[in-house]
């Protein structure tokens, strides 16, 4: 059964939206969009949930850039919700998380979706995580004929599912797209016979004793071994009006969000090779890109820097940081501190993309491992962490290299450890 709307036109928008007698959430979308291509599974997920107590549409931004200008939607995946007629809730732009997505679908239908049924299974290995350091353990643990299964709140993918391009990561003939690799890792976790269990949002867990448990909203899990790798997210912009322009000129993703921004004035906040890579790409499209960085040297590697300073369209302001993002409907500019003087000054601009750092998912062991200051796991060289029978991988663990090729290597280690630590414990 198709629970999906396509909005082809203004009238299909007004019937199917507008005069809908059900809340309807309206899905805008890009092509080449990567962080559109690791949405539109869950979108297309939560419509077969939710679909007998909401509408679902769908809208292809560029073919349709009349009701995407008339509502404001400036960046995809962008989600609006609709009820009688008019716009309720939170939109939901960027990176949308299955969580942050069922909670306003939640709000939207005031609790209409009943809870389904739990249920109760029991495996060898939990990995938490679909990210490449969760697949690489999945096929090592399931190679070794581990029953494995592989829980994470979304798709399968993680950060590199929204990578527009990965130039290099070993064996792939110079640059793969992001959702190709993860895809590639994805069957061959399967084949080996892993279970991937998507869209479970983890509520609790319990860490002690030799079967550990793990509950989401719907099933409990009993495990022998736990594979944590939850990876990190971007860090946002702490800056006053962030939330408020989220989508509406603060981006994070500048693949998905660029293209809009043709001859447009950018500022980029960051001194890492995510910064600077980003700032030259960004001026394929921008008629001027102006970097911000708190210090007076950039991070990132030579070869970045060398591109960035030979580009005639980027300029850099040093030894500052964004303090709050202004504008109406959309962004209008930003006011940046001068960290040395405490000087603060206006900058006029179309947009703000975002790149200083990635913090931990870890909120969930916080108490039960021992995490380091800025929230990582602490693990020794063989992914051990704190409590017996729990290991950790890739993005989420304390490491001076996070690329995609250490977070495989980290699952690669987690997988094998874990076979081990079964076998030998002989249960």
């Amino acid at each position: 059964m198709n629970y999906i709307i396509d909005i082809l036109t203004e009238d299909i928008f007004q019937k199917d939206v507008l005069e809908n007698e059900l809340p309807v959430a309206v899905y805008f979308y890009s092509e080449d969009c990567p962080v559109c291509m690791a949405f539109s599974p869950v979108f297309d997920r939560m419509a077969e949930k939710y679909g007998q107590h909401m509408k679902f549409a769908r809208i292809f931004r560029q073919q349709n850039r009349k009701l995407a200008e008339k509502y404001n939607v400036k960046s995809s995946p962008a989600v609006l919700f609709f009820k009688n007629g008019k716009e309720v809730c939170s939109r939901l732009t960027g990176y949308i998380s299955k969580p942050e997505f069922n909670q306003v679908l939640d709000n939207v239908v005031e609790g209409a979706c009943k809870t389904r049924g739990r249920q109760i299974v029991h495996c060898d290995v939990l990995i938490l995580g679909a990210g490449p350091a969760g697949l690489s353990a999945a096929i090592y643990a399931a190679r070794a004929k581990m029953n494995t299964i592989v829980v994470d709140e979304g798709i399968a993918g993680g950060q590199v599912a929204t990578t527009f391009n990965v130039a290099n990561y070993p064996g792939t003939n110079g640059v793969i797209r992001g959702t190709d690799l993860v895809g590639n890792m994805t069957r061959q976790a399967l084949d080996f016979g892993s279970r991937i269990d998507d869209m479970k949002e983890i509520q609790k867990l319990e860490l002690t004793g030799e079967e550990k448990h793990v509950t989401s909203e719907d099933t409990d899990y009993f495990v022998k071994c736990i594979i944590i790798a939850t990876g990190a997210a971007p860090r946002k912009l702490p800056a006053e009006g962030e939330r408020d322009f989220r989508g509406r000129g603060v981006h994070y993703c500048a693949a998905c969000d660029g293209a809009m921004y043709q001859d447009a004035d950018l500022l980029v906040a960051g001194g890492g090779n995510s910064a600077v890579e980003e700032a030259v790409f960004l001026t394929r499209y921008a008629k001027h890109v102006t970097v911000i960085h708190q210090l007076d040297h950039f991070q990132a590697s030579k070869t970045a820097q060398d591109e960035l300073f030979k580009n005639p369209g980027i300029s850099v302001i040093w030894n500052s940081e964004i303090r709050r993002v202004f504008g109406d409907s959309f962004l209008k500019g930003a006011v940046v501190e001068d960290l040395k003087t405490g000087q603060q000054r206006e900058i006029n601009a179309d947009g703000v993309f975002v790149y200083i750092g990635m913090q931990p998912r870890t909120d969930l062991f916080k108490g039960l491992l021992d995490l380091d200051e800025k929230g990582y796991i602490i693990c020794d060289e063989d992914m051990n962490t704190s409590a017996a029978g729990v290991f950790a991988a890739g993005d989420v663990r304390v490491k001076r290299i996070r690329q995609i090729a250490t977070a495989a290597n980290d699952g690669v280690i987690a997988g094998l450890m874990a076979e081990k630590y079964i076998n030998k414990r002989g249960n």
